[in-house]
């Protein structure tokens, strides 16, 4: 058999070759399955399927509170350049409040401050825990895309402004379709950035009963009751949640390659 070289090159000036990186990972945590004990691999094989389900919510999760910050938050980060100060005071102070709190106690805040059930019309509705936690999340998304918003648009030109006024526009108008499109390179790495946090922070769901990727795990460790596959099974939480924000970042520098040239 020839021999084979496994070689991870470093870039000049543009760091480590994390495609390769991952899949050393990768390669890694089969290797700690396979030498330690060859059934381990075919016991994680087993629970890929309660894995994969849980991963499911954590995206689930992510994605619905990523969405709901991202919505509040661009309205709050226009309130915050409100020219009046009964508006723009009250905003600020709402974004500093959730921007500085833990996603811990935003996930334990959510899953008492709301109920457990809703009633509508005699009719009671399950509020289920993943919602719960997703709001608990969207809040502090909410407080941080306002934050990029507002520093967004603070780092375009008062020209621009000065010239849609000129032209007739009103202030909400400039907002929204001069000043905002501009707005979309510069707040797209700090977005990303903010949804890997977001993403992994998730994972936080599992302490109010959330059937997501870390709570499957603890299942799985608990039913085979062994060291090495513990081992194993938290190594794959580390791999897929690596992956997953990879890619996402991997898609954001496309995007912003294809805004450089519009």
């Amino acid at each position: 058999m020839t021999s084979a070289r496994l070689t991870l090159r470093l870039a000049p000036g543009r760091g480590w070759n994390w495609a390769a990186l991952s899949g050393a990972i990768a390669l890694a945590v089969i290797a700690v399955a396979l030498l330690p004990a060859p059934p381990l691999l075919s016991t994680l094989l087993r629970w890929l399927p309660h894995l994969a389900q849980g991963f499911a919510m954590n995206v689930l999760i992510s994605v619905l509170a990523v969405g709901l910050g991202t919505l509040g938050g661009i309205v709050l980060g226009g309130l915050e350049l409100s020219p009046f100060a009964a508006i723009r005071r009250p905003t600020h102070w709402f974004v500093q409040t959730f921007r500085n709190a833990p996603l811990l106690v935003m996930v334990y805040f959510s899953s008492y401050i709301f109920p457990f059930e809703i009633s509508i019309q005699h009719h009671y509705v399950a509020f289920p825990d993943w919602l719960k936690a997703t709001l608990g999340l969207a809040l502090p998304a909410s407080a941080y895309v306002a934050e990029i918003v507002r520093g967004a648009v603070r780092s375009i030109s008062t020209a621009q402004w000065q010239s849609a006024k000129a032209l007739g526009f009103r202030r909400i108008q400039t907002l929204r379709w001069v000043i905002l499109p501009q707005c979309v390179k510069r707040a797209l790495p700090p977005w990303m950035n903010l949804y890997a946090t977001i993403t992994m922070g998730t994972t936080l769901a599992s302490l109010v009963g959330v059937a997501d990727l870390l709570n499957a795990a603890n299942n799985a460790s608990a039913a085979v009751h062994s060291t090495n596959f513990t081992i194993v099974v938290y190594l794959s939480i580390l791999v897929w949640f690596f992956l997953y924000c990879y890619a996402i970042s991997a898609v954001t520098k496309a995007l912003e390659r294809k805004y450089a040239f519009h």
